[in-house]
């Protein structure tokens, strides 16, 4: 009837002498009804047409109960307005349901104010006054300013009573001042008034929040077991806090005690309870049983929700098991229920992830098929994918989806064009469009004058799409890179004048670029620069200063640096000793070297490759060749059989004259399969024909054959000659016939036929096989290590 409503109100109306009261009246229904603008309009009516007649005292409480109910402020203060100006004394009950309009709206202050003014009009305020205004501190984090109203509730000779105590406490304990929590508690006792179940709740959560889960077991068995206290028994919410409180701090074999114990009542184990379990399980990434689970809630009639279903998912996405996340999806769909938007989300993330962009695409396809928008987020992350293979005009297609679609692209979305860009060589494309944002937003996407254009509807919010720090981020560093350091600074003085100011990793771009050329007093200056805004050198800022001193050999400033690192707490990392010990041995202090490959390998950074083979260098160029292999030694017990350390000690023996050496590691490397392409095989047997060593060079070559090595044919030319000058025609016109046979196969790959690397056998005895058969440890590093430092200056192997 509310289309009638008007045609009532005016038949009332004709009737003056009796309409007042079912005029009120009618108010009354539309606010009991929820129609609180309608409620008021009526009202409205009503004042005008009677103004003499003001309202009773129960119509501006219903009226000011819906519009408190409704968030209706501008009502609540027309109706107090009216109210005063009527003559009508509120109750105190319409001031109490002030007070709560004014705290939900948050003015706490003024709902005060109508607090202590309740007196002056002759209205004494009851425990609800109180409690209202207590509970909008509460609710606000101001807990400490609502137990000042307590004090003053008591000053009235009103006592609180448990809910007032209760909202008290459990503010108190989310704030996580758990000591004014407890005299709370004490409070209660003194009042006569036995703490509840809610009030043990509000201190299990506390502590499971702040992971203090001994404390919270230790309340929660004594609730379980405890009768002689008298203290109130768990409910399912405190089983659940528990729960989740076990999850979140990774205790599941707790957690799943718990879950069978639960299981055991009918009435604890909820859908809620399941999906805390679900979640736990998943962020531990025990998978295979969140999926048991899952399956097991069907089983037992709790029917799994949307939410139960996404966690799982959402998991499996993480944790790259698509293909069970598809089965999962299945299956809800099996069991009635759709798909969502976080549904789809998750798995278009996981493809994303996976670099799987076309199952991405198609996802995304069937995401918006089935009415499930995705979020600008989701998008971003596939137009992010999208371009990191290079798939540009599958990327501009989205753009041209995400606009039709009515998507407001974002500084996000701008920033994911411009680092495509910049990958694909575009570097200044992508400054135009960054200059461009900031008079068009994001319509500066038009510079890349792509098919997409029509995404440039100039709107009212486009300049709100501006860059930012990471927009210029990107820039200075590709301008950086391609050696563009005086446009590099103009950006940078661009950007603080756009009041963006540059973080550390914008200050070590800048660093890391002048270090690489050599401009190491602009380099300290930046650095200089940097500390005056507050920001501190960090590891990557004392790699960049370092590696810039090596390249001059400053190696007195490089130990500086090392020493500054030490006292501020930074530990060096690889890069760091790699850069210091590159540089002493290029400067022939190999002995300072090794004494900071002991540094590393007493405080657990591991050398790379790179660590030992500048040293191997260094010591064979040097002559100590007993020192190179044992840090050849070390280097296989740290790193393992890696080609790049035989091929360094390969080819310095080699360099070095240690021929025979030389010719057992390469065969050594053979027998380990390794690729040979970085070894100067021609020079070794080139080498051995030249020594008579004519055995061993034939023996090496039929080994690469057998083998099965695709190598330089060229190889077989020394070995050839070296027979024919000693007459042994035969044995030369086979090795010709393989190398016509070899030449004819195509192009030279070097690489290995068969598997990558295989173990090797113990044939025979030698230094190298020794040192090869070794087992590795640090312990073994640390021997060997001892052996170089007391063993240099003894000359050759």
């Amino acid at each position: 009837m509310y289309s009638q409503i008007d045609t009532l109100h005016q038949h009332l109306l004709l009737h003056k002498e009796s309409a007042i009261p079912p005029l009120f009246s009618l108010v009354r229904i539309l606010a009991k009804s929820g129609l609180v603008d309608e409620a008021i309009s009526q009202f409205q009516s009503t004042r005008k047409e009677f103004p003499d007649n003001p309202p009773p005292i129960y119509v501006y409480n219903v009226l000011l109960e819906s519009s408190v109910r409704d968030n209706k402020d501008n009502w609540i203060l027309l109706l107090y307005k009216d109210m005063f100006v009527s003559g009508v004394s509120p109750e105190v009950y319409t001031f109490n349901l002030l007070i709560r309009g004014l705290c939900d709206s948050g003015h706490l202050e003024d709902a005060r104010k109508v607090l202590d003014k309740m007196s002056e009009r002759g209205c004494k305020p009851n425990e609800f006054s109180f409690g209202i205004l207590i509970r909008g501190y509460c609710r606000t984090g101001l807990a400490t300013e609502g137990l000042v109203i307590l004090d003053e509730m008591r000053r009235y000779g009103l006592v609180p009573n448990k809910v007032v105590y209760n909202t008290l406490i459990s503010s108190f304990c989310k704030e996580g001042k758990d000591v004014e929590a407890e005299k709370l508690v004490e409070m209660m006792s003194k009042d006569c008034l036995v703490p509840d179940v809610v009030t043990f709740n509000s201190r299990i959560a506390s502590l499971c929040k702040a992971g203090k889960m001994l404390e919270a077991s230790r309340i929660f068995r004594d609730m379980q077991i405890d009768n002689a206290l008298g203290l109130p028994r768990p409910n399912i919410v405190t089983f659940n806090q528990m729960l989740e409180g076990f999850c979140r701090t990774g205790m599941l074999e707790e957690a799943e005690n718990l879950v069978d114990t639960m299981k055991k009542s009918d009435c604890l184990m909820s859908l809620e309870s399941y999906n805390i379990w679900l979640m736990g399980l998943v962020k531990k990434g025990k998978l295979l049983e969140a999926q048991i689970v899952l399956k097991e809630t069907l089983e037992k009639g709790n029917e799994p929700d949307i939410y139960s279903y996404n966690i799982v998912i959402d998991g499996l996405c993480k944790n790259n098991m698509l293909s069970d996340a598809k089965k999962m999806i299945n299956l809800m769909k099996n069991c009635g229920i759709q798909p969502d938007t976080i549904t789809y989300s998750s798995l278009l993330h996981g493809y994303c992830k996976r670099g799987i962009v076309a199952a991405a695409n198609t996802t995304l396809n069937e995401m918006m098929n089935a009415g499930c928008f995705p979020n600008i987020y989701s998008c971003n992350i596939l137009l992010h994918s999208l371009w990191n293979e290079g798939k540009t005009s599958e990327a501009e297609s989205l753009l041209q989806k995400m606009n039709e679609k009515g998507y407001d692209l974002d500084t996000v979305t701008c920033n994911i064009v411009i680092r495509g860009l910049c990958r694909s060589g575009k570097l200044d494309n992508a400054i135009e469009i960054v200059d461009g944002m900031w008079n068009r937003g994001k319509a500066a996407l038009g510079d890349l004058g792509n098919k997409y254009i029509s995404l440039l509807n100039a709107g009212s919010d486009e300049k709100k799409c501006c860059p930012d720090i990471i927009t210029y981020s990107m820039i200075i560093k590709e301008l950086c890179e391609a050696g563009r350091l005086e446009d590099a600074k103009n950006k940078l003085i661009e950007m603080v004048g756009k009041n963006l100011y540059p973080d550390s990793i914008i200050y070590n771009t800048f660093i890391r670029s002048y270090c690489k050329v050599g401009k190491m007093s602009s380099a300290f200056r930046v650095l200089k620069d940097m500390e005056k805004r507050g920001l501190d050198k960090n590891l990557q800022t004392y790699n960049s200063l370092i590696m810039g001193l090596g390249l001059k050999n400053q190696i007195f400033e490089m130990y500086g640096l090392l020493n500054e690192m030490r006292e501020r707490g930074i530990a060096p990392s690889v890069f760091t000793y790699n850069s210091i010990i590159g540089c002493l041995c290029d400067v022939g202090q190999t002995n300072n070297a090794m004494s900071l490959l002991n540094e590393m390998l007493q405080n657990r950074v591991a050398p790379n490759i790179n660590s030992f083979g500048v040293l191997i260098k260094a010591f064979c160029r040097e002559g100590e060749f007993r020192a190179a292999q044992e840090v050849f030694e070390i280097a296989l017990s740290t790193c393992g059989h890696k080609e790049a350390l035989y091929s360094a000690m390969f080819n310095e023996l080699l360099l070095g004259g240690e021929i025979m050496e030389a010719c057992e590691l390469f065969e050594i490397a053979l027998d380990l399969c390794l690729y040979i392409g970085n070894f100067n095989y021609n020079d070794l047997l080139d080498q051995l024909c030249k020594n008579e060593k004519l055995g061993d060079a034939t023996n090496t070559l039929i080994k690469l054959i057998d083998k099965e090595y695709i190598f330089d044919h060229a190889s077989f030319m020394p070995v050839i000659d070296a027979l024919r000058k000693l007459g042994k025609k035969h044995e030369a016109d086979e090795l010709a016939e393989r190398m016509m046979i070899m030449s004819e196969q195509g192009e030279i790959t070097n690489k290995v036929c068969q598997n990558n690397y295989v173990k090797l056998k113990k044939i025979g005895e030698g230094k190298w096989r020794n040192i090869v058969h070794r087992e590795d440890g640090s312990g073994l590093a640390l021997q060997a290590l001892k052996r170089v430092q007391k063993g240099w200056g003894q000359g050759s192997v």
